[in-house]
């Protein structure tokens, strides 16, 4: 689940102080490439991002470091906080992102994060947020376990990792 927030360090304060998940891995931008937004070549949006799991539950959070039109800023406007996305691990990505469009949602974005497509639908209409697909691979699903296992691990301290 992501939500797109104003103030990074606030909501992974937030999330830390209330509901007690951690840490948070923390990523000056996002690697994608080969980019399409809503069909046109696209530079994948600057953000700031951190991942921490709530059990098998990833919590990531998404700062928009600009003002620039894109996927997160059409859905949740800019100093706003809301739910952007829940994200699918797709085993047959083609079809199951297929599947959606032909049901009416669109495609907002879509690239490549490491040698991993990656997709965001539109189905804010029907469901209040945008579906993420990722195409499976060894080396993303390395690192969210090794998210999970930090999170089972945690002690509280620290909150954030990997912060630049």
């Amino acid at each position: 689940m992501c939500w797109v927030v104003p103030d990074l360090d606030a909501a992974i304060d937030s999330w830390v102080r209330t509901a007690g998940v951690g840490p948070f891995f923390w990523f000056d931008g996002v690697p994608c490439t080969d980019g399409s937004y809503r069909g046109r070549p696209a530079e994948f949006p600057a953000v700031t991002a951190a991942i921490a799991y709530a059990g098998s539950l990833q919590i990531e959070l998404l700062s928009q470091d600009d003002d620039e039109r894109s996927i997160f800023s059409e859905l949740v406007p800019r100093g706003q906080t809301g739910l952007h996305h829940t994200a699918l691990i797709a085993r047959d990505y083609e079809a199951e992102r297929d599947t959606f469009v032909e049901a009416g949602a669109t495609l907002a974005f879509e690239g490549l994060i490491g040698a991993s497509r990656t997709c965001w639908l539109d189905t804010a209409s029907t469901l209040g947020f945008m579906i993420e697909l990722l195409e499976p691979s060894a080396t993303r699903d390395a690192a969210f376990a090794a998210m999970r296992e930090a999170a089972e691990a945690w002690d509280g301290t620290p909150p954030i990792i990997g912060r630049s």
